[in-house]
């Protein structure tokens, strides 16, 4: 299901569900004086089990399960009444409008739906491989390779005032030399974003930094100001604020990142190995890449 469709079932979902309370708690208010009997939870739900038809067609469990999981996090926390009702009044709106679109689908509706499908089962099919990617042995293997036997590593907190001209750096360094204050400085001529902090870029690797300004960096000490400094970004004139030793981190501080780097990795090998394992023949010779801005080749709709 497309982004913006998502947004929209989403608002839609979000607005009945309100609906659908309110009107249960209008109800629930003018029969407060009656007294019945509350339906037992029933034990023998599936996927498959009906919880509406619309003109005969069955509305499943399984469909309820599938909406939701692809809701917004914001909207999957909502209420489970507010949401059980939402997600029911939408597919029951989707398929009264689905029943009546189908007695007039169109060539553009039918290549869609066939895109979509596609585009669906190629998602699922990552999806399943990065999820079988990740496990704690993988995980662990990764760690150790990266992390396990690293050395501390130094770490640098620096401030800088970037601009234009070497002649403007080195007006700059002269006056903080002759006792103006580095931040205020920073402030009134850096021309970057961390201006506004007096120039402080906080801490960071060398390897974060391009190689002049590292360079640099790393001959300076704790407190030293120094410039101009060139690099492809400008003439920068820095302040060295402090430096520290920083141990390897710990398994569960990076434990998402190297899920994530393995779940890319799972991705994009199997993404491979599918397209170099398949037969392809492309037909394109003759055809014009403009035709794509060609609205008529699907029809009217």
């Amino acid at each position: 299901m497309p982004n913006l469709t998502k947004l929209l079932a989403s608002v839609a979902i979000c607005a009945m569900a309100a609906g659908a309370v309110q009107a249960q708690d209008a109800k629930t208010t003018a029969d407060a004086s009656k007294t019945e009997t509350p339906a037992k939870p029933r034990t023998d739900l599936s996927a498959d089990t009906v919880v509406a038809t619309v003109n005969g067609q069955d509305i499943t469990l399984g469909q309820m399960l599938t909406v939701r999981d692809g809701l917004p996090e914001q909207y999957q926390s909502l209420p489970d009444d507010k949401l059980f009702n939402g997600i029911l009044e939408q597919l029951i709106q989707q398929t009264a409008l689905a029943q009546l679109e189908e007695k007039r689908i169109t060539k553009r509706d039918k290549i869609a739906l066939e895109v979509q499908k596609r585009s669906y089962l190629a998602g699922a099919l990552l999806n399943y491989t990065a999820d079988k990617a990740v496990t704690d042995e993988a995980v662990q293997k990764e760690y150790d390779a990266k992390y396990a036997n690293a050395a501390p590593t130094k770490e640098f907190h620096a401030a800088h005032i970037i601009v234009k001209t070497k002649e403007e750096a080195e007006k700059i360094k002269k006056e903080i030399d002759g006792g103006a204050d580095f931040a205020a400085e920073a402030k009134k001529y850096s021309t970057d974003g961390a201006a506004a902090n007096g120039g402080d870029l906080g801490w960071f690797k060398l390897t974060d930094m391009v190689k002049p300004f590292a360079d640099a960096i790393s001959e300076m000490k704790d407190g030293e100001v120094k410039g101009p400094i060139q690099t492809q970004y400008g003439w920068h004139v820095v302040k060295l604020i402090g430096t520290k030793t920083v141990d390897a981190p710990k398994l569960a501080d990076v434990r998402k990142k190297i899920e994530g780097d393995i779940r890319q990795a799972a991705v994009e090998k199997r993404v491979k190995d599918v397209v170099d394992g398949a037969k392809i023949d492309k037909m394109t010779d003759g055809i014009d890449p403009t035709v794509l801005k060609d609205q008529s080749l699907l029809g009217s709709n």
